[in-house]
């Protein structure tokens, strides 16, 4: 898989103060975060790419992968190092074709036949979730750990488990064979990012 450490994985949340937004950003790959995807839902495309801009400056300065989420324009744009798409976004082989082969690209799925098919059209990686309630997405499919494991069992491309993850329930997840962990509010609304990821990366890995 491109050799990708996905074993914890920072998707951001909204960026209205940039500065701490960045801030947080370096801090969270200071303690230890693998993969940085960037979601932005209200952004405008100027405002997404000068955005994705100034986090690849972070990203690159530490050897970090970059993901955009949804938007192949603006991973094209700045060069990211690859895209993230969910399954009412642009189709997993049309993405694939557009990027090229050596970007990364990721696929929600949450189901078994989603994964097999994301896998069979190019996808490097699949996020599979909500594995635990969230705030972050109220219409993401909630999953059980069963589905969990079976989703990891039934493909042979990394899968990375999304949803309420939490220092306090991520090691539930350490028997399903996952490749990583991925959350938001847990480093982005931590006062204290690298920290909580130092503390996430050491559940995982336990």
């Amino acid at each position: 898989m491109k050799n990708v450490d996905l074993s914890l994985y920072l998707v951001t949340d909204n960026s209205d103060d940039v500065e701490k937004f960045l801030n947080t950003i370096e801090e969270g790959i200071k303690g230890g975060v693998t993969v940085v995807q960037i979601r932005e839902k209200t952004a405008d495309t100027l405002e997404f790419y000068n955005l994705a801009l100034k986090v690849k400056e972070i990203t690159t300065k530490y050897d970090v992968p970059l993901i955009i989420n949804d938007r192949v324009d603006v991973a094209l744009a700045i060069d990211a190092d690859g895209v993230h798409v969910g399954q009412s976004d642009m189709p997993c082989s049309v993405t694939r074709r557009l990027i090229g082969e050596d970007k990364i690209l990721g696929v929600s799925a949450a189901t078994i036949e989603e994964a097999k098919k994301a896998e069979k059209d190019g996808a490097d990686y699949i996020g599979t979730g909500a594995v635990f309630p969230t705030a972050t997405k109220d219409d993401a499919p909630k999953i059980t750990k069963k589905d969990l494991k079976e989703i990891v069992d039934s493909i042979n491309i990394p899968v990375v488990a999304i949803g309420g993850i939490t220092l306090e329930n991520a090691s539930q997840l350490n028997d399903t064979g996952i490749a990583g962990l991925s959350v938001v509010s847990a480093i982005m609304s931590s006062e204290n990012p690298k920290e909580s990821s130092e503390k996430l990366l050491n559940v995982f890995n336990s």
